[in-house]
This record gives C-alpha cells, sequence and structure tokens, in this order.
C-alpha cells in the first residue's frame, strides 16, 4: 500500500475513481468496508490490477449518502492494525465460501 495522497474523485455502490498524485485516475472496486479501533475503513483493487496489484485502503467517512471522504493512513501502526483487520477479514470471506460450496455439493 502506497502511502500517497489520493483525493476521491467519484463514488458508486461498487466502485470509486481514485485521482493519483500523478493525475491518473484508477477506477477501483470495494472489496469491503469494515471498523478497526473505532474507525471505518476501506479496501479498493484496482479493475484492472492483478495478482501483483496492491490492495488501497483508507480511512473511510461517509457524509450522506453520495457524498464520502478517503483519509490516508499516514501511522504506522494504524496501518499494521488496519491491515491485520482486512487480512481477518478476507480470510473469514474465503472460509465462508469454502463452506457454501461444500453445503451445495
Amino acid at each position: 500500500m502506497s502511502h500517497e495522497s489520493h483525493n476521491h474523485e467519484d463514488c458508486s455502490h461498487d466502485q470509486v475513481t481514485l485521482t493519483m498524485d500523478d493525475g491518473t485516475e484508477v477506477l477501483c472496486d470495494v472489496l469491503a468496508i469494515f471498523p478497526c479501533a473505532g474507525k471505518e475503513y476501506i479496501a479498493l483493487f484496482p479493475v484492472d490490477g492483478d495478482d501483483e496489484t496492491d490492495v488501497f485502503i483508507y480511512q473511510f467517512i461517509e457524509h450522506g449518502e453520495e457524498d464520502i471522504e478517503l483519509i490516508n493512513i499516514e501511522n504506522d501502526e494504524e496501518f499494521e492494525a488496519v491491515a491485520e483487520a482486512f487480512d481477518e477479514l478476507m480470510d473469514e470471506a474465503e472460509f465462508d465460501e469454502l463452506y457454501e460450496d461444500e453445503e451445495e455439493q
């Protein structure tokens, strides 16, 4: 995860367009919005990403139904805690998928 600043530009229910520091735009799928230490965070994955692409994680603040704010995580300790919470969420989701697949068979 890069610690560059990114500006939120457009938000739909499932995708967010990030404007990078160099002005390029990156369309990302929303992987999850999850709590950690009393704050909300969002995990984003570029739609044109591959296995080598990093997941972007930001603090997430919702201002009404359509206006959101993404805030960089500047503190290494906070980032480690949030990354761990995200990893646990993904592990749980993978377990749930495996369990559902077994029930269908």
